[in-house]
């Protein structure tokens, strides 16, 4: 008994302290100040001639709702779960990810104690990574919850996560929403991107019992995700993402420029570095100086579409390369160890990216739709 006592008071005290959202510090963007979400997010536009223009960022004067966000796995701390100090990595994922829409929303982005990159390394390897999941998720809630407490005062609000953030935000919606009305009301819409949210195949719903997938830009209390693969390296066999573990179901897959179904041109707003680093410079067109913005836009290259292939549901990116185009013909994006491409993780790194002016539209539209059930 003794010995089961002093057991527990060691696991007591070896417990991480609850995260203080109180704490400004423990947060990567919130408004009014300036931080990770405040950067130039000025994008260089190629033409297919090859000229180029300044398309300027706009943040929202005064905007009326807002965006939940929390990042995908990032962290180059050196432990299994990172602390809550904001890092270069974090810096740069909250600008690639998260800060346009500061065009239509207030954006509120907390720190967790998320899985680090060198516990998925060492997942991936076959070994142990010693790192808890549940410690992230705790962060997430909480820093969801003293958000609610403290600043939405009302306000209608969209969940936005990638990769581990969309598993985080996954959770939340099944555990604290899925099945209550009432706390589903202050909820626009949802949009867990990169992560393998099953529903049942052919149908709207699955993991998430009565929160739809979204079926056209003014539907609201839904769930927008995919997962993203180029049109001529689909999901392998045992692929990562794309391919549902559970019999019966398959992963969901909506289309943010075209919600109704279909192929549809994309508005695109790709990093000109790497979500992991900033890699080397990418010629984005044959000739002319490098791209000096963080984004680039390339009107009219990629289309997307949501395909049921092979066993697979996913998002296709179809590149409509033309060799009389003075841009480039392809895109950077793909998973790469060395020289080796991971052809299981698809486009995870511009997931987001590649849809980036279409969901920060449709959050625009939803919330607009949202409003007027309020009345």
């Amino acid at each position: 008994m003794l010995t089961t006592a002093i057991a527990i008071a060691a696991a007591q005290v070896a417990a991480p302290a609850p995260a203080d959202y109180r704490d400004t510090a423990n947060w990567l963007c919130r408004p009014g100040r300036e931080d990770s979400c405040t950067v130039n997010l000025d994008a260089t536009v190629v033409a297919p001639d090859g000229s180029r223009t300044i398309e300027k960022f706009t943040p929202a004067a005064n905007p009326k709702f807002d965006c939940f966000y929390v990042y995908p796995t990032v962290s180059t701390d050196q432990t299994p779960n990172s602390d809550l100090s904001i890092d270069a990595a974090e810096r740069r994922v909250a600008m690639i990810q998260a800060a346009r829409f500061r065009s239509v929303c207030r954006v509120y982005a907390p720190m967790y104690r998320q899985v680090t990159l060198k516990a998925l390394q060492a997942v991936m390897a076959g070994q142990t990574s010693g790192a808890d999941p549940v410690l992230g998720y705790r962060d997430v809630k909480a820093a969801f919850d003293d958000y609610m407490k403290h600043d939405n005062q009302g306000r209608g609000v969209i969940l936005i996560g990638h990769s581990q953030g969309a598993r985080m935000l996954s959770q939340l919606l099944e555990r604290e929403f899925d099945g209550k009305p009432e706390a589903m009301k202050p909820i626009i819409s949802a949009m867990p991107i990169g992560f393998n949210l099953d529903v049942a195949a052919g149908q709207r719903t699955g993991t998430l019992k009565s929160i739809p997938t979204c079926a056209s830009a003014t539907d609201t209390g839904c769930v927008v995700t995919y997962v993203s693969f180029r049109a001529t390296v689909p999901p392998p066999a045992k692929s990562r993402f794309a391919r549902s573990a559970t019999p019966g179901m398959q992963v969901a897959c909506t289309n943010p420029a075209a919600l109704g179904g279909g192929s549809a041109p994309l508005n695109a707003y790709l990093p000109t570095g790497s979500l992991l680093g900033t890699g080397s410079a990418f010629a984005w067109s044959k000739d002319g100086p490098p791209v000096t913005t963080n984004f680039v836009k390339l009107p009219g290259l990629i289309s997307g579409a949501c395909v049921v292939k092979d066993g697979a549901s996913y998002f296709e990116a179809t590149l409509n390369a033309d060799s009389a185009d003075a841009r480039t013909d392809t895109i950077p994006g793909d998973v790469m160890v060395g020289p080796q491409r991971l052809d299981d993780w698809g486009l995870h790194l511009i997931d987001m990216n590649l849809a980036m002016g279409d969901l920060v539209k449709l959050a625009e539209t939803q919330h607009a739709a949202w409003a007027k059930k309020q009345r």
